[in-house]
């Protein structure tokens, strides 16, 4: 495979998606069954005593949805929804939690800035994602179809 194909559309394998983004969805993918599967499941594992009912749906939200993008690295497209997911709540975690924090000069060390530190590669997750795909998938509806899926 020359370089140059890495950035051209793959009709065959990849529904016109270019392999660079597939490669770069694989890697996203393997960073959070790597990093974030791993701390969420060692924390639910080791956990003693009761929960705060909060943080138990955190723990088992981050435990679920990266331990679901393992699917990502065979199927990399059928798991774009857990990319989307991601994007979505590190979004609202910009918009509603940092900026405000940052706005304030409050940010710097809060409890808050380490997880906006974890969150900032989300510009490089948004630039992998195909979002020509993501409208064709999942936004457009076929011609001849009703919205609903029936006709």
């Amino acid at each position: 495979m020359q370089l140059r194909n890495l950035f051209l559309p793959d009709h065959t394998r990849y529904e016109g998606v270019r392999p660079i983004n597939i490669w770069g969805l694989r890697l996203f993918y393997a960073l959070m069954a790597a990093f974030v599967a791993t701390d969420a499941w060692a924390t639910l594992l080791q956990h003693e005593g009761p929960w705060a009912p909060m943080t138990a749906i955190t723990y088992c939200v981050w435990a679920t949805y990266p331990t679901l993008a393992v699917l990502g690295l065979i199927h990399p497209l059928r798991m774009l929804p857990i990319m989307l997911f991601t994007i979505g709540y590190k979004t609202l975690w910009f918009v509603f939690v940092a900026y405000p924090l940052w706005a304030t000069g409050s940010l710097a060390g809060s409890s808050a800035e380490p997880i906006t530190n974890a969150f900032l590669g989300l510009p490089i997750l948004i630039l992998v994602v195909p979002w020509g795909y993501v409208w064709r998938a999942y936004v457009k509806v076929p011609r001849g179809a009703s919205a609903g899926g029936v006709s």
